[in-house]
């Protein structure tokens, strides 16, 4: 004779939800989004300050990753191009890569950018779900920008300081020319959010 406790069991373990793998269309996306991270880092970077920190475009491709693919997918496709450019291949700013830009003042940044992605990409999670017009770009900006000013500014102010060899009240410093293209940035991101999701409704939805 069966107890209820393990009636009970039985039932739950029959009803438990299977863990969700990713299919073909994540792994093709995750692909596609790093690869488009590695082609906005290709754009002529605009040197800014004396700490060898340029400004690109490839934060505004990893803010709309996140914005676009979710948390753990924007995540995955940041990490991969993060992989790929240490592993030695060219397609950080200024057609670098290798582990020796991890010695420059960037590094701070570019361990960041997954993490930006990640944040960013719940954010989006959420507000998709509950939002539609401006409210949902509102919120994709915000979210965005304060996923930014959480991840990629701290701890690129952080490598400054170490790589630099600065304190960081000097690193803060040379970080603020930086915060008003990250502003803008942020709203072209959710901008390109929005319309994908309008035209994607589904592209958040893990099959």
């Amino acid at each position: 004779m069966t107890s209820p406790a393990a009636s009970g069991a039985s039932e739950a373990a029959g009803t438990r939800r299977p863990a969700r793998r990713f299919t073909s269309t994540d792994i093709a996306l995750i692909a596609v989004f790093a690869a488009l991270i590695a082609a906005f880092a290709m754009t002529p970077p605009i040197p800014v300050g004396n700490v060898g920190v340029p400004i690109t475009l490839q934060t505004l491709v990893i803010g709309l990753t996140g914005l676009t693919l979710g948390p753990l997918r924007g995540f995955l496709a940041t990490l991969l191009y993060l992989v790929l450019g240490l592993i030695g291949l060219p397609i950080f700013a200024g057609f670098s890569g290798g582990l020796g830009v991890l010695a420059g003042p960037t590094a701070g940044y570019l361990i960041a950018f997954p993490l930006f992605a990640l944040l960013a990409g719940v954010v989006a999670g959420w507000a998709v779900k509950r939002m539609t017009g401006g409210r949902l770009w509102a919120t994709l900006f915000i979210g965005g920008l304060i996923a930014s000013f959480l991840t990629t500014h701290p701890l690129g102010i952080l490598g400054i300081s170490i790589n630099a060899g600065i304190p960081l009240s000097a690193a803060f410093v040379a970080d603020l020319p930086y915060w008003p293209g990250d502003v803008v940035k942020n709203i072209v991101a959710a901008s390109l959010a929005l319309l994908i999701h309008r035209a994607f409704p589904t592209i958040l939805v893990r099959r």
